[in-house]
């Protein structure tokens, strides 16, 4: 066993439960390991791990899609039980004997991968390309949505006085984070954001605080552009109408933004209608960079990328994001706390995720807390 300092459990002391999916769609909660007993005694803590009480995840997208669909594309697919969830922050319950970046009672927020350090995208920077990264919550690497998680020290990061709510929101923050960068958006350039949901509202916040200039979001709820509206009050909002072609919602989109092109398009839906619509709004040299996750395949209109030299760039996670997006939240460049707009206790999961599932709750962030207190 490892030597390690364990915290005194007091309001930690409850059974492990986890939030669990198989192939059959089914969603429940249910025993999760490690046990309680295995935590207090720190049992099978490698010395550069750490056991972590969880206290407040949020439910992503993906996540309802592996409860609804069984799968992302054609190699992330749920074929057993399978645990939930990969936005979490939580207290240091124990450190391994090598750990000293970190102790007992820390906060931190959870970088929800573990790659290799060994192939070429971990040794030049790049882990989010890890050839055999166990990203959890990607099955078939159990998830986060659990009262108790063991961990590598170095993917826990230390948020001070930061709330666990905030803390879990620093994932969502950094696959903006990665697509902000590499998007390369700068300060008056002509912004398109698809789709208010989570991750492109969060854009919209990043790019705002950035400077871009003019903002446009699209959606296909009114009440999300109203949402986002209320976040952001300068950008301008597109409504989606079922049965327009992406052309005349493209130029409409430009009307709306005074004649001006987007240099950058950031398509956070992954709809191949928004995709070609994003494609159809940009000017000559422009870009279109594809958040989203979509279907396996779809058709582009790849002559008017040709014509336009517009670049079509792609993103897969993040890498290196999480002490810049705890710098942002710190000083208060990027706020988001209006996004959570419902809170469970995690014995109460299923609820959380028909709420989440359901576009007529206007639920934007359901956070799910460790069962001892909703704020």
């Amino acid at each position: 066993m490892s030597s390690l300092t364990t915290l005194t459990m007091t309001e930690e002391a409850k059974p492990n439960i986890g939030v669990f999916t198989n192939p059959n769609h089914d969603l429940w909660v249910a025993d999760a390991t490690p046990t309680l007993e295995d935590v207090k005694a720190g049992k099978d803590l490698a010395p550069e791990e750490v056991y972590i009480a969880v206290k407040s995840t949020g439910i992503c997208g993906s996540d309802v899609h592996f409860w609804h669909a069984g799968c992302i594309g054609p190699t992330m697919v749920v074929r057993e039980d399978h645990i939930l969830g990969h936005e979490s922050a939580g207290v240091i319950l124990a450190t391994g004997s090598s750990v000293k970046t970190l102790k007992v009672g820390d906060r931190v927020a959870i970088e929800p991968n573990i790659p290799c350090h060994a192939c070429e995208p971990c040794l030049t920077g790049h882990y989010n390309g890890c050839e055999s990264v166990q990203f959890l919550s990607t099955p078939p690497v159990p998830g986060l949505l659990r009262r108790y998680i063991k961990h590598p020290a170095v993917w826990c990061h230390k948020i001070g006085d930061m709330s666990f709510e905030q803390g879990s929101l620093l994932e969502p923050l950094s696959v903006a984070l990665a697509g902000m960068d590499r998007a390369g958006i700068k300060l008056g350039d002509p912004v398109l954001i698809c789709g208010a949901g989570p991750i492109g509202l969060i854009t919209l916040l990043c790019c705002a605080a950035a400077g871009a200039a003019p903002i446009t979001i699209t959606d296909i709820d009114e009440g999300r552009l109203k949402f986002a509206k209320e976040l952001v009050p300068r950008v301008r909002t597109y409504l989606i109408q079922r049965g327009k072609s992406p052309e005349t919602c493209a130029d409409e989109i430009v009307q709306l933004m005074g004649g001006n092109k987007p240099r950058v398009a950031m398509e956070c839906t992954g709809v191949e209608s928004s995709v070609n619509t994003a494609i159809y709004s940009c000017k000559f040299g422009g870009k279109v960079f594809i958040i989203g996750v979509g279907k396996n395949e779809m058709t582009i209109p790849f002559m008017r990328l040709s014509v336009m030299e517009i670049d079509l760039q792609y993103q897969y996670r993040y890498s290196n994001t999480w002490p810049k997006a705890i710098r942002l939240l710190q000083d208060g460049v990027v706020n988001l706390d209006k996004l959570v707009t419902h809170r469970f206790n995690m014995s109460d999961a299923i609820n959380a995720f028909k709420t989440a599932a359901d576009p007529k709750t206007g639920a934007i962030k359901v956070q799910i807390k460790n069962d001892d207190s909703l704020q």
